[in-house]
């Protein structure tokens, strides 16, 4: 390349190269507002959740629940983030519960805390596409255990019914902890949506999900 072809693209690539900068600041920046004082808000929104549910549990409200991880007893248990909270949303009244190494089939969404930007909670991810429809939608199956599942996930669902749907809010230290997942920054409260439709005994086959008329004919429906 001559000397003139050079001056004359230098400040092309000069240019580029701010341009990329002031757009990883943007980028960086827009993360910053979406979820400001991230780990410190978190914080706060979980002991006050915390705080709030065992007094409405005080008060007799059974629709709320504070479920320690299940590998801890009640003297290990001793920090809020030590447990899971679950509203729950329908009570399926089934004596059917799944237990660790089970299968399971479930309808879920997922999503983060309120923010400025997020007034319902940034959803990151749910079993379904478009609208539910429970109907058609296919329910997610997923293994209960730790090695598939965050920590608060596995003991939400040992704690879950067969035909419940609960609302659950898993602290950070029981789920991603200070590690980024995908769209979901570090240090974040997880709000699950979860209705249990399926469940299915170590070491047994699942099978392929039916109509809804059928779906139950593929539950295990006994202790």
């Amino acid at each position: 390349m001559n000397k003139t072809k050079y001056y004359c693209l230098l400040p092309l690539m000069l240019m580029a190269i701010v341009m990329a900068a002031m757009t990883a600041c943007s980028e960086n920046d827009t993360e910053e507002n979406d979820f400001p004082n991230w780990k410190e808000t978190n914080d706060k929104y979980f002991d006050q959740l915390y705080a709030t549910t065992t007094t409405n549990i005080m008060l007799g409200d059974k629709s709320w629940k504070i479920i320690k991880d299940w590998t801890l007893d009640s003297i290990t248990a001793s920090h809020t983030y030590d447990h899971v909270i679950a509203h729950v949303l329908t009570d399926g009244q089934s004596g059917v519960r799944p237990f660790y190494g089970d299968s399971v089939r479930i309808h879920y969404s997922g999503r983060l805390i309120p923010t400025e930007k997020y007034t319902g909670g940034y959803q990151f991810d749910k079993s379904w596409k478009g609208e539910f429809n429970e109907a058609t939608a296919v329910p997610s199956q997923m293994l209960v255990s730790n090695s598939a599942l965050v920590p608060g996930f596995v003991t939400t669902l040992q704690n879950m019914h067969l035909g419940d749907k609960w609302e659950v809010y898993i602290p950070y230290q029981l789920g991603y902890d200070s590690s980024a997942q995908g769209s979901v920054p570090a240090y974040s409260t997880l709000v699950f949506t979860i209705e249990l439709v399926g469940v299915y005994r170590n070491g047994a086959d699942v099978p392929s999900w039916k109509s809804k008329d059928n779906r139950h004919q593929d539950m295990w429906d006994g202790e």
